[in-house]
């Protein structure tokens, strides 16, 4: 009789642990953060650029670029990208351009949402 009885309670035991297991499988989403990564630029850091500039007034501005070129010294990759909640990732690549270490110009565009600016 005993023995039953530490069987049933068992059993149960096991049935409540596997049915909890089960809740945590069913968890309707997980939270998912905004990621931001690399350089934060924005048009007024861009319009503060002048041709003439060294590479350090230029990084004063602009910060130190994430990405170096190996194989072009005279070129500088700002690369930024975002992703919203798990969503779609954006990049923005700015490209600074010089000439005997002193700037001559960028090509790229920022992205039109951003909310970091």
């Amino acid at each position: 009789m005993q023995n039953k009885l530490i069987n049933l309670v068992f059993t149960l035991i096991l049935l409540l642990f596997g049915s909890l297991l089960l809740q945590a499988c069913s968890f309707p989403g997980v939270f998912k953060i905004n990621v931001q990564q690399g350089n934060i630029i924005t048009q007024k850091m861009l319009d503060t650029l002048e041709p003439g500039m060294t590479k350090k007034q230029v990084h004063f501005v602009l910060g130190t670029a994430v990405l170096d070129s190996t194989f072009n010294p005279a070129q500088e990759n700002y690369i930024y990208t975002y992703q919203k909640a798990g969503g779609k990732t954006e990049q923005q690549t700015i490209i600074v351009y010089y000439e005997n270490n002193i700037y001559q110009r960028y090509e790229g565009r920022l992205l039109e949402d951003n909310p970091a600016y």
